[in-house]
Formats: structure tokens, C-alpha cells, sequence
């Protein structure tokens, strides 16, 4: 049995989409998390070493960090097709996405919001929103979705920007096009009414 530790409306939303698109079999844990504007704290059943989200448990192993849970969970349960698998030849688009998310597009957002995009030192590292928005621009032009003409976890990571910033992301028709088709997913729908806590 999979449990995914969830706290509403924060990062571990998007896990109980991914959930649904690959027909799991899991459990919701409600938790408390630290929340930015200084309301919330971390609950003591979250296995998270910060008390963060999401936490992904697994058969006594627990798993945290957004791309490490999204690419253990498409491996775990390749038969959805949202990940490809060892072998296939999309993997290594996969595997790049995955963690230029977690390497690049996240930093540079944070970086971003907290007012430090032009610093020389983080431009060099990890490049500006310029730059991401070109590369996620580049790739729905051959979409459409992120790898191309199959929909996968990377989507999911990248809409759930859209869902809490829309303006983080680039502008124009392509991403709203973009944005569009991942929102009207039926896993999504259902993933959204299970997103607040009973």
C-alpha cells in the first residue's frame, strides 16, 4: 500500500493527481506543515525529516522530494505510460526533465519570488526565468505536452506551477493551451476533490 502524506493546498497536491493518472492503490495522510506566512506546524506522524511535504511511504520506506517521488511512483507503476521506463527511448528526455525541474525551474522561481533573480552568481549557476521559459516554450512547440505527444509526471510538476503562479510561467497561447489540457485531465478533477482534508 502506498500513503502519501498531504498537507491541502501545498506541494503534495499535485502527488495525489499523479496518484490518480497511474489508478493506484493509496491512502491520504492528513498533516499539518510550517506555511510561509508563519501559520501551521509540523505534525509529529509526518515522516518527512523537515516536516515538509510531499512524504511518500511505501512498504515501511519512505520517499520525499518531488521528483524522487514522481519518478519512483512511474516506475513503481509503469503500466499508466506517465513515465516512460528503462529502455524505452524517451527515458532519458524523462529523467532530464525531472530533474531540471528539481535542478533548475524550481531554484530559479524561488530566486525569482524572493527578489534575487539577477544575482551573477545565481545566473550563472542556474540560469533566469528567461531562459526556463524559452526551454519550456521550446519543448510544447513539439508537444503537446513537455515530451513531446505523450502526457507524463514532468506535466504534472510543471502545470502545478500554474496552478499557484500562473505568471512564474512564460507567457502567450502555447502555455495556456498547455496549461488547458493538463487542467481538464479527469485524474486532476479527482485528485482536486480529494485534495482538503475530510
Amino acid at each position: 500500500m502506498l500513503k502519501l502524506f498531504h498537507a491541502p493546498m501545498s506541494r503534495s497536491s499535485r502527488f495525489i493527481w499523479l496518484l490518480e493518472e497511474l489508478g493506484a492503490d493509496y491512502t491520504v495522510e492528513y498533516v499539518t506543515i510550517p506555511r510561509m506566512d508563519g501559520s501551521g506546524q509540523a505534525d509529529a506522524k509526518n515522516p518527512h525529516p523537515e516536516g515538509k511535504v510531499p512524504a511518500l511511504e511505501h512498504d515501511g520506506m519512505v520517499i520525499t522530494e518531488s521528483a524522487a517521488i514522481a519518478l519512483y511512483l512511474t516506475d513503481l507503476l509503469p503500466a499508466a505510460g506517465i513515465g516512460p521506463v528503462v529502455g524505452d527511448v524517451r527515458r532519458g528526455d524523462y529523467l532530464t526533465w525531472l530533474f531540471y525541474y528539481a535542478g533548475v525551474i524550481e531554484p530559479v522561481l524561488t530566486f525569482s519570488f524572493l527578489g534575487l533573480a539577477d544575482n551573477p552568481g545565481l545566473l550563472r549557476t542556474f540560469r533566469g526565468p528567461p531562459e526556463v521559459h524559452k526551454r519550456l516554450l521550446d519543448a510544447l512547440a513539439n508537444g503537446p505536452y513537455v515530451l513531446g505527444d505523450n502526457f507524463s509526471a514532468v506535466d504534472i510538476l510543471v502545470c502545478s506551477i500554474g496552478a499557484w503562479a500562473r505568471s512564474a510561467l512564460p507567457p502567450g497561447d502555447l502555455m495556456d493551451d498547455y496549461l488547458k489540457r493538463c487542467n481538464e485531465r479527469p485524474a486532476l478533477q479527482r485528485a482536486q476533490a480529494r485534495d482538503a482534508a475530510p
